[in-house]
């Protein structure tokens, strides 16, 4: 079985609070890949970045002080470009969802797992490596074409540190 998880593929990382050049240009590639996975059959998943008003509060809203995702909102939304139906969605709270990677410990037979969206390098690398530590024998891979981090720079430095953690990474 293979499962395609697409991370945080909402309105405010795209071309909302924290929207960037990067982030609009990859929402095609990834619902395509979409399409590709359920086409072949394969498991999609996603996951939805999800705060509320005491944002600023968090230590993320100390450190990243732009209210973004807030649910409910505009931006928290899914962009209407990518196909959610019949999807199972992991609302997190914090960069990777434990959920989701508990959950994935559960099913048997898992050949693949690829990881797509946004940002490579907060919540994409904080996934893949969460992942990585709880299914260490299952490939997981990362499709590049398919993501973008807060600037090219960080971008390709969580690729390379995801590379370093043995998680496959399509250029």
């Amino acid at each position: 079985m293979k499962i395609l998880i697409v991370v945080d593929m909402q309105k405010d990382f795209i071309d909302g609070a924290l929207g960037s050049e990067q982030a609009r240009a990859i929402v095609p590639n990834v619902a395509a890949k979409i399409k590709g996975y359920k086409n072949s059959g394969g498991a999609v998943l996603f996951t939805q970045d999800t705060h509320d008003e005491d944002y600023l509060k968090t230590q993320e809203g100390v450190n990243l002080p732009v209210v973004h995702c807030v649910e409910g909102t505009d931006g928290w939304r899914i962009d209407e470009r990518i196909d959610t139906s019949d999807m199972k969605i992991y609302k997190k709270n914090i960069f990777a969802s434990i959920e989701l990677a508990e959950d994935l410990s559960r099913v048997d037979g898992i050949e693949e797992i690829e990881i797509c969206g946004l940002c490579t390098d907060i919540c994409v690398v904080s996934n893949a490596l969460l992942i990585k530590a709880k299914l260490p024998e299952v490939k997981i891979t990362v499709d590049a074409a398919c993501c973008a981090g807060a600037t090219k720079e960080s971008h390709q430095a969580a690729l390379l540190t995801m590379k370093m953690c043995q998680i496959n990474i399509l250029e």
